[in-house]
């Protein structure tokens, strides 16, 4: 990689970071969740998070909205580190295992494909163990407005 290579991914790098980090500063959802940032990347996040017994269905099994939730709040922030104001117009997720109160949910978003207006983006959400316990497929729509630092 030349020198402006590495100047231009160092700037990418501490642009997506200070956006997410603006965007996590004004999201009280994400904090009630108590979703930790991981990592942020150009067009990536890692978010962990807790599930804890107010999470919890009539079964005693994680609902189905927390791991979406936690889903949905990696989307927007890796969908976001562009700059562009990047909103959700479809996202579907699958359960292939269960999830209980005490687990320790990590979700990593990567982006697939992107235009202009378009992009796609995966998110696998796994437990302490590294089992896979939902997968999650978002698309968004890429807006013309800038995505201010202080939002």
């Amino acid at each position: 990689m030349s020198e402006t290579d590495e100047a231009m991914h160092e700037d990418a790098q501490r642009r997506a970071e200070r956006l997410v980090n603006a965007m996590v500063s004004h999201d009280g959802f994400s904090a009630w969740l108590g979703i930790e940032v991981i990592e942020i990347k150009p067009a990536a996040a890692v978010l962990r998070m807790t599930v804890r017994r107010d999470m919890l269905n009539g079964f005693g099994m994680c609902h189905g909205g927390i791991a979406y939730s936690l889903a949905d709040s990696a989307l927007a922030f890796a969908s976001n580190t562009h700059g562009r104001v990047t909103v959700s117009i479809h996202n579907s997720i699958s359960y292939p295992a269960p999830v209980s109160e005490g687990d320790v949910l990590t979700a990593t978003a990567q982006e697939q494909s992107v235009a202009n207006r378009i992009a796609f983006y995966m998110v696998t959400i796994t437990n302490q163990s590294g089992a896979t316990v939902g997968h999650f497929n978002g698309t968004v729509y890429r807006t013309d407005k800038t995505l201010a630092p202080g939002i």
